[in-house]
């Protein structure tokens, strides 16, 4: 074994280059190559911008009619559309918003979902420890359609690989410096911050984000140094940090939504003990379903430490969600059904499809909901984009009966 020890910790492809620093070089030159990609296809700024809704769009998400909102539109009340080729009229979504609060006064009923008072703040958690299970995906597309229809939305990215805060045009190692994640207002030290003050405003309006970089990692080297030297300086305990935090800024939220790493370590537990509702993503193969069989029992067995340790779990549900599903595929029909067998109802009725629609609006760091049907192929876009709204209408649905609402 000793001869496979090179003294100089170069590669011994005679390059001379040592494997970290051949690493980093990669890691440059990919940031450097994001960003020009990024420049070429968000310009002028480099930014993300959310299209316009075309009438009959906004009309649908606040729930009237496309003949409605013209009228209204021809008599100049509410905010004036943007008239294109054709007098195509069209809304940015903070118009459609400011019509939702139009037609709440001059009709005197409301259209907007918002909870009132008594009605808790609802906190999603988006978990598996099995990479690839759509996590991100759902959390993502999630936040877009709760945002789309009028809930003021907190995302979440609890991954130190920021999958998340990159679908919504961050670049974490250039656009985010040090102290700026969730870590801020997790962490033991003097350093920590309020959570109000990581909080981004995207381009969706009404829907905020809490970024991600590597930094996050921190969280999960400070806490068992914490636990070992039994710290009581330190404040509340790991688990109880994120529910305390979001407790600052609940007035101004409707449903926060966690976008969990990969794995089940001290951050996940913490957003597990801040959730309300649990979605639980599961790629239909038999390995998957293994895995998840692992997760389950690890997660029962450290939320029961928890719970002795005092903590609080309030879930109103938990929810199991098929994922990159392809219904015509026999033996993952088989694996739903297996999963539907042994968990009933707690499997959602509607499923994420596998769809390349998804994977060509990725391609570009843009969701279904961003890219519009101007901007894909129509049949597979309305077909990915009719699961996707039926998937996400069954949890709006899940957030409206924990607040009390009848159907």
């Amino acid at each position: 074994m000793g001869d496979l020890v090179r003294e100089d910790a170069s590669l011994p492809d005679g390059s001379g280059v040592s494997l970290d620093a051949l690493i980093r070089q990669d890691a440059v030159t990919l940031s450097a190559q994001l960003n020009t990609l990024r420049a070429k296809l968000f310009p002028p700024r480099s930014t993300k911008q959310l299209r316009q809704f075309s009438s009959g769009e906004a009309a649908a998400l606040i729930g009237v009619s496309d003949a409605y909102l013209r009228q209204l539109s021809l008599a100049g009340q509410g905010p004036a559309p943007a008239i294109g080729p054709g007098g195509r009229r069209s809304y940015a979504l903070a118009q459609v918003n400011e019509l939702r609060q139009f037609l709440s006064i001059s009709d005197r009923r409301s259209y907007s979902p918002r909870r009132s008072a008594g009605e808790p703040l609802q906190v999603l958690a988006v978990t598996n420890f099995k990479g690839g299970s759509g996590k991100t995906t759902t959390a993502a597309h999630l936040t877009q359609y709760l945002a789309l229809r009028g809930y003021r939305t907190l995302a979440i990215d609890l991954d130190p690989q920021s999958s998340l805060s990159a679908l919504f045009g961050l670049q974490p190692e250039t656009d985010l410096d040090e102290n700026e994640t969730l870590y801020a207002a997790l962490r033991y030290d003097e350093h920590r911050r309020p959570l109000r003050e990581v909080i981004r405003r995207t381009y969706f309006d009404g829907l905020d984000l809490v970024p991600a970089n590597l930094e996050l990692q921190e969280f999960e080297h400070d806490t068992p140094r914490i636990l070992a030297r039994q710290d009581r300086d330190a404040g509340s305990p790991f688990f109880a940090r994120l529910s305390q935090v979001l407790e600052a800024v609940e007035d101004e939220y409707d449903v926060v939504v966690i976008d969990c790493p990969p794995q089940l370590g001290f951050l996940t537990l913490g957003a597990l003990c801040a959730a309300t509702g649990v979605i639980v993503t599961i790629h239909p193969q038999m390995l998957d379903v293994a895995s998840m069989g692992q997760f389950l029992f690890m997660t029962s067995d450290l939320l029961e430490v928890v719970r002795r340790a005092g903590g609080r779990l309030d879930y109103r549900f938990l929810r199991y969600l098929v994922t990159r599903y392809e219904p015509q595929d026999g033996p993952q029909a088989q694996v739903v059904g297996f999963l539907r067998t042994l968990f009933g109802d707690r499997v959602l009725t509607n499923a994420m499809l596998k769809s390349t629609a998804v994977s060509d609006a990725g391609l570009t760091k843009q969701t279904l909901y961003e890219i519009g049907r101007q901007g894909a192929v129509r049949g597979s876009y309305t077909r990915a984009l009719e699961a996707l709204d039926a998937v996400n209408g069954e949890i709006e649905h899940l957030i409206r009966q924990a607040w009390g609402r009848v159907a």
